[in-house]
């Protein structure tokens, strides 16, 4: 099967990466993005994310003609729909639904320009049965066209899934040496996004059907979610009872069969901290050991924010004259993992919007962003440079592991209130 066109549907942290990798194999891309500065970006070589190494390998496939982005889906022979699954939200913030919005808006945009023997992949994170409610949107707004859901391994269109299983820092490499997960809606559907994802990916592209592949991805970053839920568990029995978390679980490693994580400020990020409640959702009743995992993960960040109170009160005792909005805390980090500029479902995010609202003053410390988002935009809020909080601040909050911060670990160890959520400091 030829593939002389491959549109991808939605160009963030995933889809852009997909678009430039096609793209570097010298075939016919055009991506589509709602963002019409995402769009502009794009088209003139740049890139609007960060992540490494990306920016040369789309300079060079807008240059070279191979990569085109716009705002509407225009005919290709393969359809790859990356966007985003977050969730619903309801006035209490408890629901986990998953909003399927964006994925129904991306099918009814591209079924128009549909033709018979095209391929449309789902690669966003999904509960399980969103690949066939995709192919039930296309159906009804293409009844002139057959899909597998009714006829099977003779319909017109090819429907499959295959989520992406990248770490964010090194999605170039990873997508292309990873194995894939692959599961059409029938064996013809697999075996045409087979032939898709084979174009640049040298890992294994294994076969399953539509919703076990679902399920595998859940199933991942479910594994990744409870074994992270364990160590910030540990951490706050250590904190109790005096311990070092970060030496503790250093010797407990060096036992052959035990590999703890390591703690944090809570989990975030579009994947871990999201796709385990699509399985509590579907299974409330049988999830108990998934769902604990979250309401832990959930409540580290509640938990890091009361050490930053407790580093409050002592500058309150250490100088007394001090009124609340005399002190300046700084939050070292307030992307989701080191060393991007990702702040999607970010615990550290969260815990300095928290810190926002305690009376002082907060400097933000993230250098992967140019400038703050809304949630942190206030009056007592200020995005500043490493050396000069490290200055300033009277208490210091590490939320991040980045690099610079690494590197300049001596300094932060001077600060006299300090609260390493993510061991900086080991």
């Amino acid at each position: 099967m030829s593939f002389n066109t491959i549109s991808v549907i939605g160009l963030g942290y995933i889809g852009l990466p997909t678009a430039a990798v096609f793209a570097s194999r010298k075939k016919k891309v055009i991506g589509v993005d709602v963002n019409q500065h995402a769009v502009d970006t794009i088209n003139k070589g740049e890139i609007h994310i960060v992540e490494p190494e990306l920016d040369i390998v789309v300079h060079a496939a807008v240059t070279e003609g191979y990569l085109r982005a716009t705002t509407k889906p225009e005919p290709a022979d393969a359809y790859l729909i990356a966007v985003p699954t977050p969730f619903y939200h309801d006035e209490t913030g408890s629901s986990h639904k998953a909003d399927l919005s964006y994925i129904e808006a991306a099918s009814k945009a591209v079924a128009p320009v549909l033709k018979a023997g095209d391929l449309v992949v789902l690669e966003s994170t999904s509960p399980v049965g969103a690949t066939e409610q995709m192919a039930a949107w296309l159906a009804e707004a293409r009844p002139d066209l057959t899909f597998p859901q009714t006829h099977g391994e003779d319909s017109d269109i090819r429907i499959a899934h295959c989520p992406e299983r990248v770490l964010p820092g090194h999605v170039i490499r990873e997508l292309v040496e990873n194995d894939r997960v692959i599961g059409g809606m029938t064996p013809k559907c697999s075996q045409a996004a087979k032939a898709l994802y084979k174009i640049f990916v040298e890992g294994e592209c294994v076969i399953t059907n539509a919703r076990t592949a679902e399920m595998a991805k859940l199933t991942e970053n479910s594994f990744r979610d409870v074994n992270i839920a364990f160590a910030n568990e540990l951490s706050v029995i250590c904190d109790k009872l005096d311990i070092n978390v970060w030496e503790l679980i250093a010797l407990a490693n060096r036992h052959p069969r035990v590999n703890i994580l390591q703690p944090g400020a809570g989990v975030g990020g579009h994947c871990i901290a999201v796709d385990p409640w699509f399985i509590v959702d579907s299974c409330p009743e049988e999830a108990k050991l998934i769902h604990t995992a979250r309401l832990v993960n959930d409540g580290k960040p509640q938990w890091v924010l009361e050490q930053i109170r407790k580093q409050l009160d002592a500058v309150h005792c250490t100088h007394p004259g001090k009124t609340r909005s005399d002190i300046t805390v700084a939050c070292l980090g307030v992307a989701f993992k080191p060393d991007i500029d990702d702040l999607r479902e970010s615990p550290a995010l969260g815990i300095a919007q928290q810190v926002a609202t305690l009376g002082c003053k907060v400097q933000i410390v993230e250098p992967n962003i140019e400038a703050l988002p809304a949630k942190l935009q206030a009056s007592n809020v200020a995005l500043t440079p490493l050396h000069q909080a490290l200055t300033q601040a009277d208490v210091v909050c590490v939320l991040v592991k980045h690099k610079p911060f690494i590197e300049h670990a001596d300094q932060v160890r001077e600060s006299k209130h300090l609260v390493d959520a993510v061991g900086l400091l080991g």
